[in-house]
């Protein structure tokens, strides 16, 4: 933890999210893959067709489910709990980044025809 306090500048700042154009980015290029941590509530209203689905509160017990050879890109739907969630798998050793902006600018980014932007797995 003390490692992520000490990064707590503007320069580290840049280290710990990811504005959505470069998510987009290294999305397709797969060196990233994104994680919805909200709760299974907040999903069966409104969700996203990719990306691992793991709430937050159960991400201890899934850790096995990230993939090692990706940065985990968490995500909410603005970037509260995202924030904590990467700063967890920060101190845990998981190279991590949060979405700047978080689901609501990601949707409203990808809505109409720039849904072709980002590639589906």
């Amino acid at each position: 933890m003390e490692t992520i306090i000490r990064n707590i500048t503007p320069k580290g700042m840049g280290e710990a999210m990811v504005n959505i154009e470069d998510f987009i980015t290294l999305y397709n290029e797969d060196k990233v893959e994104l994680l919805d941590i909200r709760v299974p509530a907040e999903t069966k209203v409104w969700q996203l067709n990719f990306g691992l689905k793991i709430p937050a509160n159960e991400l201890p017990d899934r850790l096995d489910e990230l993939p090692k050879d990706k940065v985990i890109v968490c995500v909410c739907p603005k970037s509260d709990r995202s924030i904590m969630v990467r700063t967890y798998l920060t101190s845990i050793g998981i190279s991590s980044r949060y979405l700047r902006g978080g689901m609501l600018e990601l949707m409203d980014r990808l809505k109409g025809g720039k849904v072709k932007d980002i590639k589906i797995k």
